[in-house]
């Protein structure tokens, strides 16, 4: 338990860290805002935020009815139809003026992030310049948005592709990254000229009301102030809802395979579209001829890193033989160095989990492990000594054949395999119905090749002496099988929030037909 003189400390950290953005510990605040403002009245069930270094209640939160979801698809529907018409190049000052209203509060929102989701301050500041990077990005990209002309067949014709705006784009964001995922979506779909929005995790409601509050300053008194809609609550509500509304051709949502599936469902009823980032099962294969230092570094940033609760965690390891003991012993003196603690304080490297539901995942998921022939090598301890959700991060020792190797248990446990070879290690790499991040640990130009290649790694993301986490968003994420197929981020993902359409202009006096069709009419 914690002594009165650090809880009083916490304390005051805690108000000043609320106070940043305008809120109290253990007040109330609203998590519903469209038309450019907060709304105190909104009228869905009310949530708590807890502090998950000490479980202490951090705020009480509004959260958004139907009917409030429903009026910010009515706001954001009818924003729309103005924000479409802004060239796409002042739609991106809008964005670049967010990307600096984000970089001049890059600390608050840090600390901020530490606070409420547990997150390390570095990982949290990282998360932050995350968002600030891709407004870069897509402020360069708004003027990009570019077609192609495509050479006719028939003479004095011009065919070309263009994009447009979609429309209304709901954005459903989970707790581990509460602002760089989303960002990813909102900062390309606004200059595309989309209007948003957004159902965060309400496990983290304060990090996204203070995102809110930006966007408000930001965009106040400009031909954007209406574009950015919040609606804090229930995936079984709002997000329902989010799902339902023909007014909202695109979801993009990020979670677990189970969540891609009812979103998948739902958008079919509809005719709706998707950008899905699900559930990874990631796994990292290091070789005999690796350089195991570097391998070392990458795999317990992986497995450690947010407390094993990103989508991109190194959930499996696969090592060749003839290495496999000698990086097992580097692997569990290097876990004994990690410290698990305040994640607001900078030498921590390990911060808590989540929620009290995630601790028990935790538990609930090494006890099944062990049921199914796993054997721990390390950890495995709910740290009860102090207040919060602090776990020490474990390692197993499994077998290919043990079902739970093919599911995501979101916490900072990590199965070992052996292997003979390359091809058994890519067969157990590609063996689970998840595909999002992989990496390879080779000094073999010829093993790298073969990785990258089409017989290699089945994801989306597929590394070379590289971990399976710290994406750049200048390349396009997501990942391939139960992962969703969605790109976010980078590289050409802006085409998932526009509309693609085909254009075919006859400047002739003659209407040729395609194909060599003739219908020949007087």
């Amino acid at each position: 338990m914690m002594s009165t003189k650090i809880a009083s400390d916490r304390k005051i950290r805690v108000d000043e860290i609320l106070g940043a953005f305008g809120m109290k510990a253990s007040a109330t605040v609203t998590g519903v805002a469209y038309g450019g403002a907060f709304h105190d009245d909104a009228s869905g069930a009310p949530v708590e935020t807890r502090d998950p270094s000490t479980g202490e209640v951090l705020a009480h939160v509004r959260t958004a009815s139907t009917n409030d979801c429903r009026r910010a698809v009515t706001e954001a529907h009818e924003a729309f139809s103005r924000w479409r018409l802004v060239p796409a190049p002042h739609r991106g000052e809008i964005v670049r003026r967010l990307g600096d209203g984000f970089r001049a509060r890059k600390e608050d929102l840090a600390r901020l992030v530490s606070l409420e989701n547990g997150k390390i301050l570095s990982e949290a500041r990282g998360e932050v310049q995350e968002v600030i990077d891709i407004c870069d990005l897509a402020v360069g990209q708004s003027r990009q948005l570019f077609g192609r002309e495509i050479a006719s067949e028939r003479r004095d014709h011009r065919l070309v592709e263009q994009w447009h705006p979609l429309g209304v784009v709901g954005i459903i964001s989970a707790f581990n990254f509460p602002l760089a995922v989303p960002g990813w979506g909102w900062a390309l779909a606004l200059v595309c000229g989309d209007t948003i929005v957004w159902k965060p995790s309400s496990l983290t409601p304060l990090i996204s009301i203070a995102a809110q509050q930006i966007v408000h300053e930001v965009t106040a008194g400009t031909e954007a102030e209406r574009i950015f809609s919040l609606v804090i609550g229930g995936g079984s509500s709002i997000g329902e809802a989010l799902l339902a509304d023909e007014r909202v051709p695109l979801i993009q949502a990020t979670g677990s395979c189970a969540l891609g599936e009812r979103v998948s469902v739902a958008l079919a009823k509809r005719s709706g579209r998707a950008i899905l980032e699900l559930g990874g099962n990631n796994a990292v294969i290091v070789l005999a001829d690796a350089d195991l230092k570097l391998a070392l570094r990458a795999v317990v940033f992986g497995t450690v890193g947010t407390a094993g609760q990103r989508c991109t965690s190194t959930r499996r390891l696969i090592l060749q033989r003839p290495i496999a003991k000698r990086f097992m012993e580097h692997l569990v003196a290097a876990y004994k160095t990690i410290g698990i603690g305040d994640p607001l304080d900078d030498t921590t490297l390990m911060g808590p989990l989540v929620s009290q539901s995630a601790v028990e995942e935790y538990r609930d998921g090494l006890a099944e492990m062990q049921r199914q022939g796993g054997r721990l090598v390390y950890g495995g301890n709910v740290l009860a000594d102090r207040g919060g959700y602090f776990v020490e991060p474990a390692i197993m020792r499994s077998t290919v054949d043990m079902p739970i190797c093919k599911e995501e248990v979101f916490a900072p446990i990590v199965h070992v395999f052996e292997v003979d070879s390359l091809a058994e290690a890519i067969a157990v790499n590609n063996s689970v119905p998840q595909g999002l991040s992989s990496g390879l640990f080779t000094t073999n130009l010829a093993a790298a090749e073969r990785w990258l290649s089409s017989a290699g790694s089945d994801c989306g993301i597929a590394n070379v002496n590289a971990g399976t986490s710290g994406a750049e968003i200048g390349g396009a994420f997501g990942g391939e099988k139960a992962t969703g197929g969605g790109r976010q981020a980078g590289s050409d993902a802006w085409k998932g929030y526009m509309r693609r359409q085909t254009c075919t202009i006859n400047y002739g006096s003659e209407l040729p037909l395609a194909q060599g069709v003739t219908f020949p009419v007087d």
